[in-house]
């Protein structure tokens, strides 16, 4: 009786690893028919498979829940959709030097695992959401080379300040307000943009 229980549990154990996989598979392929990918580098993003662990650019973790997605100069373009906040284990988001454009989504600031969100060298525009202050374990933050608006969000600052964020770039854009180059913690942070006549954002 206790064998047939534990061979129950088991079956249900992978039933839910297989569930979680698939979703996070359905969500990088609903994110892949957005864009368009004239080298075929997300051929293997295949949505029919149990998990997208198998997929070119996707790592994951022994647990098979997506843990990184690296498609920096992949020549893709299109935008980044809502849905990649779903992906809770994302530590590494890195799709810069593409042509992404259309806004940062705010869904962003729900991938509190994130260590690493590149996204330079792109076509982003509108205004960074302030919701990206959410990502306590975030260390690198690199927006710059891109068409953002508006001023760095205080929950952005409050990362540098008293969060784990080490680099932060946010230059060649069209925001407004200077920070200095190091902060009293001695975190890194490029200057940016754009008006000297702006009050500074950060002391």
């Amino acid at each position: 009786m206790a064998s047939r229980m534990l061979v129950s549990l088991l079956f249900a154990a992978v039933a839910v690893l297989q569930v979680n996989c698939s979703f996070e598979g359905d969500v990088l392929n609903s994110w892949k028919v957005k864009l368009k990918d004239p080298n075929m580098v997300l051929q293997s993003w295949d949505p029919t498979l149990v998990n997208p662990c198998t997929w070119f650019h996707v790592t994951c973790n022994s647990n098979n829940n997506v843990t990184r997605v690296d498609l920096g100069n992949a020549g893709l373009s299109g935008p980044l959709i809502p849905q990649l906040g779903l992906l809770t284990h994302l530590q590494y988001l890195e799709v810069y030097a593409n042509k992404i454009n259309g806004t940062i989504p705010a869904e962003l600031g729900n991938l509190t695992s994130l260590v690493s969100l590149d996204l330079y060298q792109n076509r982003l525009s509108g205004v960074i959401p302030s919701s990206i202050g959410n990502l306590i374990n975030l260390r690198f933050l690199r927006l710059n080379s891109n068409y953002l608006t508006g001023t760095l969000p205080l929950g952005v600052i409050n990362l540098v300040q008293y969060g784990n964020l080490r680099i932060l770039d946010v230059s060649q854009n069209n925001l407004a307000g200077t920070v200095r180059s190091k902060n009293s913690t001695g975190a890194i942070v490029t200057t940016f943009l754009q008006d000297p006549k702006s009050k500074s954002l950060m002391n």
